[in-house]
């Protein structure tokens, strides 16, 4: 089994990219198509702790739902970021890739190059 892990959405360039460059280093991921199979409320917020930010690091600002749901004001918790966020998977800034050497939020796509292991 893979120690890389990239939720992703095959409609989202960035996200195809990221995948291809995994690839390209031998690597074959555990791939979560995150729209299909969300991810717990727990794990959403392992991936944010992961990152080394808060709930609003891993929130897709430019997801439909965020602007109609006005995410922007800092008036939202992060609690309240995850009830939108298990409502709305779109929400879920992509790709998050996971490997020994840390988590991100892969954008842009050669920023998976920090994380993964050298060729």
């Amino acid at each position: 089994m893979s120690t890389i892990t990239v939720y992703h959405n095959p409609s989202c360039g960035t996200s195809r990219n990221v995948l291809a460059l995994i690839r390209e280093r031998g690597e074959e991921p555990q791939v979560i198509e995150y729209l299909k199979t969300p991810p717990s409320r727990e794990t959403l917020k392992q991936l944010a702790a992961a990152t080394g930010g808060s709930v609003r690091t891993i929130v897709r600002s430019k997801a439909a739902p965020y602007e109609e749901l006005g995410l922007a004001d800092p008036k939202w918790s992060d609690e309240q970021l995850l009830d939108f966020m298990e409502q709305h998977p779109i929400l879920l800034n992509r790709p998050i890739v996971v490997t020994p050497l840390g988590t991100r939020v892969c954008r842009p796509a050669e920023t998976v190059l920090e994380i993964l292991p050298p060729a």
